[in-house]
C-alpha cells in the first residue's frame, strides 16, 4: 500500500491516502466473511467437529439459495417482515411523542422516569405467555412484543437529541416571540432528527431479533422463527436450521445498509455522515497538476523550513 510522508510541526508522519481506506474497508468485510467460510468448511471437512452439529458451510449456503425458490418459505419470510414493519412503525409512533413530551416538560419526565426505568429491562420474551393469553397465537403476539422492545432505543435517543439541541438558537427564537411549539418545530426537532434516526435503526435490528425469536419461542403462526424451530426438531435438520439463520443475518443486513444511506442522505450534515462524504470527493480523480486546498508542496515547505 502506498504511504504518504507529510511534515506536520516539524515532524514528518506517515499517512495512508483516503483513497486506500476507502477501498480497504469493504475489501477487508468480504476477507473477513470468507475467512469465516473456509474455517466452518475447514472444520466440517475434517471432522473436527460432527457434521450433525455443523454442516459444512458450502452446503448450508446451498440450502440457502434453494430456499429463495420455496414459495412456502419465502411466504413465512414475508410474515415475519411485515411484523417487523408493523412493530418497528407502532414503535416509532409511540416513542417519538413521548420522547419529545419528556425531552421538553421536565415535570412530565421526572413523574414517569421511575416507571420508565422499571418496564426498560423486562425482557420481551419473558412477557410471550401473558401476551398470547391477552392477544391470542397470531401477528398480534409479535407485533405487541416487538413494539414494545423496540420503544426504548428510539425513546431514550428522542430525549438525548433533545437535550443536545443548541440553547443559543431556542433563545434567539424566544427573544423574537416564538411560542413553545415553534421552537420545537424549526430548532428542536430539527437537531434531534439524527438522533431519531439512529434509534431507529438500533430499533430495526431489535425488532428482527424479537420477530423471529417470538417465533421460535412461541412455537405458533407462520415466519422464519416457526421454520428454523421446526427444522430444529426434525431428524438431521441442522443444515435447514443454520441455512434459516443464514436468511435471518442477510436481512439483518439488507436493514441497516438501506436505513444507513437513507440516514445519510437525510442528514448530511453530521459528523460521521460529513466525513464520509469528504472521503467519496477525496478519493474522485483529479488534475496532478491542480493545487489543493490545505495541502503545500515539498518545495514550499523546504523554502520555510528554517535550519540551525
Amino acid at each position: 500500500m502506498k504511504r504518504v510522508r507529510v511534515r506536520v510541526d516539524g515532524r514528518v508522519r506517515v499517512r495512508v491516502p483516503v483513497l486506500a481506506r476507502v477501498r480497504q474497508e469493504p475489501v477487508l468485510g468480504v476477507l473477513g466473511v470468507l475467512l469465516a467460510f473456509g474455517v466452518c468448511e475447514a472444520m466440517s471437512r475434517a471432522g473436527i467437529v460432527r457434521r450433525s452439529y455443523l454442516p459444512p458451510a458450502s452446503e448450508v449456503l446451498a440450502r440457502a439459495v434453494e430456499l429463495a425458490g420455496d414459495r412456502a418459505f419465502l411466504d413465512g419470510v414475508g410474515a415475519t417482515l411485515r411484523a417487523w414493519a408493523l412493530g418497528l412503525g407502532l414503535a416509532c409512533a409511540i416513542a417519538i411523542p413521548l420522547g419529545l413530551l419528556l425531552g421538553s416538560v421536565p415535570v412530565v419526565d421526572d413523574a414517569v422516569r421511575a416507571i420508565v426505568e422499571f418496564l426498560r429491562p423486562l425482557p420481551s420474551v419473558a412477557l410471550i405467555p401473558l401476551v398470547s393469553l391477552l392477544l391470542g397465537s397470531g401477528t398480534e403476539t409479535k407485533v405487541a412484543l416487538i413494539t414494545y422492545a423496540s420503544v426504548w432505543p428510539i425513546l431514550f435517543n428522542t430525549v438525548y437529541g433533545l437535550g443536545e439541541t443548541d440553547p443559543l438558537a431556542k433563545d434567539t427564537l424566544r427573544a423574537f416571540g416564538f411560542g413553545r411549539l415553534s421552537v420545537l418545530l424549526h430548532v428542536e426537532l430539527p437537531g434531534t432528527a439524527p438522533f431519531i434516526a439512529a434509534g431507529i435503526r438500533i430499533s430495526a435490528a431489535v425488532a428482527l431479533i424479537l420477530a423471529v425469536a417470538t417465533e421460535i419461542l412461541a412455537g405458533f403462526g407462520e415466519g422464519l422463527g416457526i421454520f428454523i424451530a421446526q427444522a430444529g426438531t426434525a431428524t438431521d435438520g441442522t443444515r435447514d436450521v443454520l441455512a434459516g439463520v443464514v436468511w435471518a443475518g442477510t436481512l439483518g443486513l439488507v436493514i441497516d445498509g438501506v436505513l444507513v444511506r437513507c440516514e445519510r442522505r437525510a442528514f448530511p450534515w453530521t459528523p460521521e455522515h460529513r466525513t464520509s462524504a469528504q472521503r467519496t470527493r477525496e478519493h474522485r480523480p483529479r488534475d496532478a497538476s491542480a493545487p489543493v486546498r490545505g495541502e503545500r508542496s515539498a518545495a514550499a515547505d523546504s523554502d520555510h523550513e528554517v535550519h540551525p
